[in-house]
């Protein structure tokens, strides 16, 4: 009884997602690659062909821990990639992704404990950016 009562308990959204999973960061590599890497580079260093033309030139996609203290603020990264916190950017450059934000809703811990339906897409994003994090 406890079970479904609990069950009644959950916001629709985070039932919806609750039987999908993260997913790998080779899901999120394809996406990057299409998306991204024209800007970014292939290994996400900011070295794309078209970051030449640039001002100011794409981030190094590889060093975001290391410029918060060395935790990936998963949040911010997101917040970042769907075009809701472009604050921080300089020039406004990137893009929105409006096609990363549709999709199944998978569950992604956003640094909080907290578990934040997202776009499975976005969330592969995610999963590959944290994946290519350098020291």
């Amino acid at each position: 009884m406890k079970r479904v009562i609990w069950a009644a308990m959950i916001p629709l959204g985070l039932a919806a997602c609750m039987a999908q999973e993260m997913p790998e960061a080779g899901e999120g590599a394809r996406l990057y690659a299409e998306n991204c890497a024209m800007c970014h580079g292939a290994t996400g260093q900011g070295d794309g062909p078209l970051a030449g033309e640039m001002s100011p030139p794409p981030a190094n996609l590889a060093l975001i821990a290391a410029r918060n203290d060395g935790t990936f603020p998963r949040a911010q990264v997101l917040s970042v990639i769907d075009g809701y916190h472009r604050a921080d950017l300089p020039g406004q450059e990137m893009p929105e992704f409006g096609l990363l934000l549709e999709g199944d809703l998978v569950p992604v811990d956003t640094g909080d404990g907290v578990m934040t339906p997202t776009p499975r897409p976005l969330a592969a994003l995610l999963a590959y950016l944290e994946a290519i994090q350098q020291p």
